[in-house]
């Protein structure tokens, strides 16, 4: 039995697991397959506060993690398979162990929509990626295309920058969504092209991997091949929230819905970072709403267990 649980360890989940165990609150976070969720994978955080000249992803959760076990918090490297939220306290199984627990922060993130074109399953890993920083390396000095128009692409566009010998950037549109500044560092680059109003069909290559990309404008249906080693793919995400449907409420999008104390349509289940964030997925937003479902877990059991939260040592 814990007084928390914390299903994720993205910046969500980690600020939350800091917030309850500074309220003296057990703590234990479920890491899930990737300790630092999506955030852990990323290059560059430019404009996450207080560091000047931005900070990698990965160190700042590293770093996160750090503070979350000085405060105590329990790290468990492991994922859940079954929660059952029909009664209390509230039953969570892994691969390893069935663990209970008093309150619920739910932080499983969301993971890259996949494009669903012929070939691309098919070459994960052999030169279909998902994440630039986790892979760029493999393609030094090679010519590689990146699909999408958002913040994600040209933030991993850049970091290709210092890796790859050309960059395509395929966007089903005729403007990025991204910001000015992702955009303008882009085209000073030198090493980026973009492929307007443009979709991938396929992806093709053969043994040794990917070749090339079959595409297609989808303004005049002129179909064309682009010769590459690899492709990133950055289409948009999808939350991680299989293991509640049916028991919580959840939108037409598959966001977890949550009020402005992060509570669930469970008592004592909160949800916290892109789980439950559609609009605006940053760190920033993710380490505040953990910040919130944190201190509502606390609220919740000191309200449970007849205490205030000043009994408990909060600010």
């Amino acid at each position: 039995m814990h007084e928390v649980i914390v299903i994720g360890s993205g910046p969500a989940g980690f600020t939350a697991a800091i917030y309850t165990a500074r309220a003296r609150l057990s703590t234990l976070i479920l890491t899930g397959h990737a300790v630092g969720g999506q955030a852990g994978q990323t290059a560059d955080i430019e404009n996450y506060p207080g560091f000047k000249d931005g900070i990698n992803g990965f160190e700042l959760m590293e770093a996160m993690q750090e503070q979350a076990k000085r405060f105590e918090v329990e790290v468990v490297v492991d994922t859940v398979t079954a929660v059952d939220l029909s009664q209390h306290p509230f039953t969570v199984t892994t691969h390893d162990q069935e663990y209970q627990a008093q309150a619920l922060v739910i932080a499983t993130g969301a993971t890259p929509r996949k494009l669903g074109v012929p070939g691309e399953l098919e070459f994960i890993g052999r030169g279909v990626s998902y994440c630039a920083t986790c892979d760029g390396f493999f393609y030094r000095d090679l010519p590689v295309a990146v699909v999408g128009g958002g913040n994600s692409a040209l933030e991993e566009t850049n970091y290709l920058t210092r890796l790859a010998s050309k960059i395509t950037v395929i966007h089903r549109r005729d403007r990025l969504r991204a910001e000015p500044i992702l955009q303008e560092r882009a085209e000073r680059s030198g090493k980026v092209d973009f492929e307007w109003d443009t979709v991938v069909t396929a992806v093709e290559g053969d043994k040794s991997g990917v070749k090339s990309l079959r595409l297609r404008n989808v303004k005049t249906d002129e179909e064309s091949s682009l010769t590459v080693d690899g492709v990133f793919v950055y289409v948009g995400m999808k939350p991680n929230t299989e293991l509640f449907r049916g028991q919580l409420n959840i939108d037409e999008w598959g966001y977890i819905v949550t009020d402005r104390h992060q509570r669930t349509s469970v008592p004592g289940v909160f949800a916290a970072g892109d789980v439950q964030e559609r609009i605006y997925p940053q760190v920033a937003v993710a380490v505040g709403t953990g910040a919130v479902a944190g201190m509502a877990a606390d609220k919740f059991i000191s309200e449970m267990e007849g205490l205030t939260c000043p009994e408990r040592g909060t600010t």
